[in-house]
């Protein structure tokens, strides 16, 4: 385990890379695709912002110390990669696309956002003591993590509580299951690796 000081800028580090690559790149990436009409694209990057929102919800869960935070953080930067390459349709439809600034910078960021997350979850795992372990949760080394997210708070919400926005994070991410259930169990089996009418 690094120092706390390197441990520290490591994972604010992470944070910012998490700005960049799961948040602006791809909002920029779906602007672009609305104004160029690029359907397919549209389909795929709507579908990663519905998985990504895992990500948002553990930021809450952060927010309010809630130590189950650990192991939906480890969820996101697993499920955010799947869902950019998990459709075949998708997928062979953009192969085909004749070559675009557009294609150029969406296959970019796709490889980009997998190296990232992939990185991610090694760099994470051994948090994942954070999530079992009330005793691990109350040490610095995970305490470090929560830094940010607060100071998201402070900024974006400071009139609630962490309870506050920590309960509607639990029910967004009960939502999330439930939605994630029904895909895996429901939808997954009918329709398999196409993405249509998702």
């Amino acid at each position: 385990m690094p120092s706390p000081a390197v441990l520290q800028s490591l994972i604010w580090t992470d944070y910012r890379l998490a700005v960049v690559f799961t948040v602006l790149w791809p909002l920029v990436l779906l602007i672009w695709a609305l104004i160029a009409r690029a359907e397919v694209l549209q389909q795929l990057l709507v579908i990663y912002w519905k998985v990504s929102s895992l990500l948002a919800i553990t930021v809450y869960l952060m927010i309010a110390g809630l130590p189950f935070s650990f192991l939906t953080a480890v969820m996101a930067r697993v499920l955010m990669p799947v869902s950019l390459w998990f459709w075949a349709d998708l997928n062979e439809e953009i192969r085909e696309q004749p070559f675009s600034w557009l294609k150029l910078v969406f296959t970019a960021w796709r490889w980009g956002m997998t190296f990232y997350c992939g990185l991610g979850v090694l760099f994470q795992l051994p948090f994942l003591r954070c999530g079992f372990s009330r005793v691990a949760f109350a040490g610095d080394s995970c305490q470090v993590w929560l830094e940010a997210p607060r100071l998201f708070k402070q900024i974006f919400h400071a009139g609630f509580t962490p309870g506050f926005l920590g309960f509607w994070a639990i029910l967004a991410l009960v939502i999330y299951i439930l939605t994630l259930s029904y895909f895996i169990f429901g939808k997954l089996g009918r329709q398999g690796r196409s993405a249509l009418n998702q």
